[in-house]
């Protein structure tokens, strides 16, 4: 009697791209309200990256990328009119 053996299926590399796509999109927006000063920098990671593989939601890399911009557009922003890192709605 032979065993079946199944062999993994690997991601492809746009499909990871995608999901890099999707999160870079992601971190931008949710670092545009908080924690902008870490999540700006890995959202244009990962939108830089998911456009070097390909992706084939570019729209979403590219949204992400400018939302990471954006992220540290303002907190030089608030830094400047503040002097500090922190920063509050109130």
């Amino acid at each position: 009697m032979e065993l079946a053996t199944s062999t993994p299926r690997r991601r492809s590399r746009t499909y990871d791209a995608d999901g890099m796509a999707v999160a870079a999109f992601v971190l931008g927006l949710v670092g545009l309200l908080v924690m902008n000063i870490l999540l700006g920098p890995i959202a244009i990671g990962l939108a830089v990256l998911a456009l070097r593989r390909g992706t084939t939601r570019r729209g979403r890399a590219l949204l992400g990328l400018g939302l990471g911009i954006a992220d540290l557009a303002v907190l030089a922003t608030l830094v400047t009119l503040d002097g500090t890192v922190s920063w509050s709605i109130a």
